[in-house]
């Protein structure tokens, strides 16, 4: 996160994840290369230490054979085995069975000449005669383990330093990597501002001619034509304002005022009912009276649009829409397709749409969990697929 951060760029939450777990991935795989040349580093320094431990064991070896050969003329006049302090030492006949042994660990591998186990360097030999009936002849050394402690010291500095580069090359890589998609979201985004400017001045003609249109004065077929442009304005008006938000959001300054919530959130019910009623859905409606919050009109208004929008585009035709106010609660419930879990923990991401059949960029309820977030409002969210969501926003006094 501290990449992202240095590179002065402001993501959505889906494109945070995506390079987070691109830096995880390139991390992961950076340690595994880093732990992969470590072990074979270990692995070199190890078989080079016992071939140095190799030359001094194969003099003791010889050593020891020779008093052995020693004892074997002379077994009646010495009867000891030969011992040093240098080192411990075994002699095994030709089926690997133990003739006499002073050695500490009793696990022998014959398989190799020189190898270690349980901190100690073990030497196997067979002589050229069977002295004493020995076919094998086994050196024990202790291993001090000198050698590990500095390996393991150069092996955390080697993974530091290179860790640390990987890092840095990792960071490169990143700018590079997301050059091109910020040049894309920079042209997308005069794109929206260009856009937006454009539609406003038409949107807001339309809507506030066919406000000024007695409707109820007009035959049943041209009423329908009426509503229909209402309609479609509407539509394109409070996308208009969700695209200016989030272009602004940045640059917009709060007038925090203690508004009435109650008058606010029967305005846009109303403000809805022409779209509410092209797919014939029912708005139900029980609205405390003077229910006061201290928060921005045009942000609260923007978040019960938006709310509102949701409930009556994934609904169902001839469906149900409650909205509900009390002294410290928002509830917008409809009977509409549901979701599952999984998509009820990515609902507020920027951009995330479920359904393709229906209209939108994916960004009303980003916009309104912005507004929660800056107010301090509690949203939650419940739905059952095929049933229904029923979207709760609470506040404290």
């Amino acid at each position: 996160m501290l990449v992202l951060k240095s590179l002065d760029i402001d993501l959505t939450q889906s494109e945070k994840k995506t390079l987070l777990g691109f830096l995880t991935l390139y991390s992961f795989f950076t340690i595994v290369i880093l732990l992969f040349i470590s072990f074979l580093y270990y692995s070199f320094q190890k078989d080079l230490m016992l071939q140095q431990k190799r030359a001094s064991m194969q003099d003791y070896s010889s050593e020891l054979i020779f008093r052995l050969k020693d004892l074997h003329i002379n077994f009646d006049k010495y009867k000891f085995y030969p011992r040093d302090e240098n080192f411990n030492s075994a002699i095994y006949d030709s089926d690997r069975k133990l003739i006499f042994s002073t050695l500490e660990s009793q696990n022998v591998d014959f398989n190799s000449e020189v190898y270690t186990t349980d901190s100690k360097i073990h030497f196997v030999e067979q002589p050229e005669s069977y002295y004493l009936g020995a076919k094998y002849v086994v050196l024990e050394i202790k291993d001090d383990l000198l050698w590990f402690e500095n390996l393991k010291k150069e092996i955390a500095l080697f993974i530091l330093i290179a860790f640390a580069f990987m890092v840095f090359f990792g960071y490169f890589l990143l700018k590079l990597f997301l050059k091109p998609m910020r040049d894309a979201l920079h042209l997308l985004d005069r794109f929206i501002k260009d856009t937006t400017h454009e539609l406003n001045t038409p949107v807001s003609a339309v809507i506030t001619n066919v406000e000024m249109i007695d409707i109820d004065s007009l035959d049943e077929k041209l009423a329908r034509k009426i509503k229909r442009i209402d309609t479609g304005a509407k539509t394109i008006s409070n996308i208009y304002e969700d695209l200016t938000y989030l272009t602004l959001n940045n640059k917009i300054i709060s007038q925090d005022e203690n508004i009435n919530l109650s008058k606010i959130v029967r305005q846009r019910v109303d403000y809805f009912k022409t779209l509410a009623d092209v797919k014939k859905i029912e708005i139900k409606t029980s609205i405390k009276e003077d229910i006061f919050i201290f928060c921005d009109n045009k942000k609260i208004s923007k978040l019960i649009d938006n709310l509102l929008s949701n409930a009556i585009k994934y609904n169902k035709v001839k469906g149900q829409i409650k909205v509900s106010l009390q002294e410290n609660s928002l509830i917008i419930e409809d009977s509409g397709k549901g979701m599952s879990q999984t998509q009820v923990e990515q609902l507020f991401e920027r951009y995330t749409r479920f359904d393709k059949s229906v209209g939108g960029f994916g960004i009303g309820l980003n916009i309104v969990s912005m507004i929660a977030k800056e107010y301090n409002l509690k949203i939650n969210v419940q739905s059952q697929e095929k049933i229904g969501t029923k979207m709760e926003v609470t506040w404290q006094k």
